[in-house]
């Protein structure tokens, strides 16, 4: 099984930059989950949390996200969030 390489990136700082097998982002027309192949897009993201799996069923991690954009590509998926903090 292929790993998704995932950024999560703010005004501040580079938060996550991690191998992950899916996460699932707010975007502002519902949410969506990414895998590694996924088709390339971009995406605004809503207020909401995104949910990190290290495999099938596996949640490994959720952070709040505050505003910005995703972008799928051949490298994989990087969030840039005007503001993240990890989820309760």
């Amino acid at each position: 099984m292929a790993d998704l390489h995932f950024e999560l990136v703010t005004p501040e700082k580079l938060l996550r930059s991690e191998d992950v097998h899916m996460v699932v982002v707010p975007g502002t027309e519902g949410d969506f989950a990414v895998l590694a192949g996924h088709a390339p897009f971009m995406s605004v993201i809503r207020n909401g949390d995104l949910t990190i799996y290290s495999g099938p069923n596996t949640v490994t991690g959720r952070i709040h996200v505050e505003g910005g954009f995703a972008e799928v590509n051949g490298k994989g998926l990087t969030v840039l969030a005007e503001q993240a903090t990890e989820a309760a």
